[in-house]
């Protein structure tokens, strides 16, 4: 008898338990990417009021609008001040802070009254605004949320692992302008990316104007691939470009693709070549004619010539004068020539003197440049001769334009035949000690459309901008496509294209992006 009743008491223990449990479930936690360094989440929750104020302090200006633009889509009446310890939200900027949180770190603090935020820098607090911007609702992405907000009380730490966090578009063989740029910077600085290099010249087409050497654009420019589209970036447009990423705390880099990969200014500037046309080999193409296959490695400069380092110090130099950035990439890849070497050390050695900071493709530590040339390693397979700092770009695992599974058409698959997918971007670790971060290339010679670009980049560039930021101890892949499903509907109010990895469990339904007039003036 003892026994039933203890049954039926546990019986309506647990039946109390569960009417609990259903009565008050647990709030699900706001999935943020990158995974931060140190989270604590707490019980309770602010409630974003119907007015509130954002105060910071001396330079916490940008950050601080930043945070109004965020606020802006939403109920509140926000205002600004400068001061520190408000209610509400409070943005502090304390350089003292790198010795702990570095440059790009950041403290967030979220009480039942106060959101506190503080870092080293404006990049630090531009970062923490990105993860607050996550821990609110999906729509606020584009259209103005009426309900109330309610953000869990936290405690987060957090700092990237790699100085480095890129992506890489390529221009050349397909032309994407502005707008397209623009919205991929957008997207770049809500995962909290750095580096947009952007892939200038080929073969195919020559993407950006050099005043002294005005045909490179009248005529270079006219060439795509098959279906791809033709165009170039005025300078005026590049430097835009430049002031809307650096808003962003996001550094252009650019490259002019030498020796090889250069037909575009060969069919323009003929004196580029040898007699006979002896550097263009095989000869797909042979001035003036413009190209449009997908072969690679099959032009280069007459490096017979002397002459040529003029065109090169001419174009190196017009690009260093318009870039506000550290870095000129110089390419040097895929080609085999005796002077390679030679031609490498002085392109290295021009850029240096325009003080600027070389970027080359791995073949380049071949030569001897110079210790501070940074090496793109994107097979490994280079015998380097010197030590350089490197971007990882290892094809086997951050080559977006092959395929996000297998089968997938019209995508590449020369570097590993099942295409690149979400895991093996995730997965990716380097051992090199001189990693200095990864970047992710999407070459374009079958990617001929804005929604094709965004199918290769997204999701696997999140992926990747995990890698960069989050340390080894603090990634879980299934961690992580639990928390990457979470942003699926946000991803769509972006009008973001993206793959709809199938085994990632996406919270939306939908294929395409949802566009409201609401959207242009809420642009990050």
């Amino acid at each position: 008898m003892k026994s039933l009743k203890l049954s039926v008491s546990l019986v309506f223990l647990v039946l109390f338990q569960l009417g609990l449990s259903a009565q008050e479930p647990e709030a699900e936690k706001p999935a943020i990417i990158p995974q931060p360094a140190e989270i604590e989440w707490k019980e309770d929750f602010f409630t974003l009021q119907e007015r509130t104020v954002v105060c910071f302090n001396s330079g916490a200006e940008a950050p601080a609008a930043w945070l109004q633009r965020l606020l802006k889509n939403t109920y509140t009446q926000s205002y600004t001040m400068k001061g520190e310890n408000c209610n509400g939200f409070s943005l502090n900027l304390d350089p003292n802070l790198e010795e702990t949180l570095g440059k790009e770190g950041y403290n967030l603090d979220i009480s039942s009254s106060v959101v506190s935020l503080e870092a080293a820098s404006e990049a630090g607090l531009f970062y923490g605004i990105q993860t607050l911007r996550q821990m609110f609702p999906a729509e606020i992405e584009n259209e103005k949320v009426s309900e109330e907000i309610k953000l869990p009380q936290v405690a987060i730490t957090d700092s990237p692992k790699y100085e480095w966090r890129g992506s890489m578009l390529d221009i050349a063989r397909s032309f994407f302008g502005p707008d397209y740029i623009k919205k991929h910077l957008d997207r770049m600085a809500f995962y909290k990316l750095n580096r947009l290099h952007l892939h200038l010249t080929d073969d195919q087409g020559w993407r950006i104007e050099i005043k002294q050497k005005p045909k490179l654009t009248e005529l270079g420019s006219k060439g795509a691939v098959k279906g791809g589209r033709a165009g170039y970036l005025t300078q005026e447009e590049y430097k835009e470009i430049q002031e809307y990423a650096a808003a962003r705390n996001i550094v252009i880099v650019p490259e002019i693709d030498m020796p090889g990969h250069i037909y575009s200014a060969l069919m323009a500037y003929p004196e580029l070549n040898c007699e006979e046309f002896a550097n263009i080999e095989p000869r797909l193409a042979t001035p003036p004619q413009l190209f449009h296959e997908y072969t690679v490695g099959w032009s280069k400069l007459c490096l017979d010539k002397p002459e040529i380092y003029d065109f090169v110090a001419t174009v190196l130099g017009e690009m260093a004068e318009i870039t506000t950035g550290d870095y000129l990439h110089i390419g040097g890849d895929e080609i085999e020539d005796e002077r390679y070497k030679e031609f490498v050390v002085k392109a290295d050695s021009i850029v240096r003197g325009l003080g600027k900071v070389s970027i080359g493709w791995e073949e380049v530590t071949q030569a001897q440049v110079d210790s501070t040339l940074i090496s793109q390693r994107w097979t490994g397979k280079t015998k380097s001769i010197v030590n350089t700092r490197v971007i990882e770009s290892i094809c086997s695992s951050f080559y977006f334009d092959h395929a996000n599974i297998p089968g997938q058409e019209f995508t590449n698959n020369w570097c590993q035949e099942r295409g690149v997918s979400l895991k093996d971007t995730y997965n990716f670790k380097s051992k090199n000690p001189n990693t200095i971060g990864v970047e992710a290339p999407v070459w374009t010679e079958m990617v001929l459309s804005n929604e094709a670009a965004d199918d290769r980049f997204w999701p696997r560039t999140i992926a990747m901008a995990e890698v960069g930021w989050s340390e080894d101890e603090n990634k879980d892949y299934k961690n992580f496509i639990n928390r990457l499903g979470e942003h699926g509907l946000r991803l769509d109010l972006l009008d973001v294209h993206y793959f709809r990895t199938p085994e990632v469990d996406w919270n939306s339904d939908r294929n395409k992006g949802v566009f409201s007039e609401f959207m242009p003036e809420s642009r990050w």
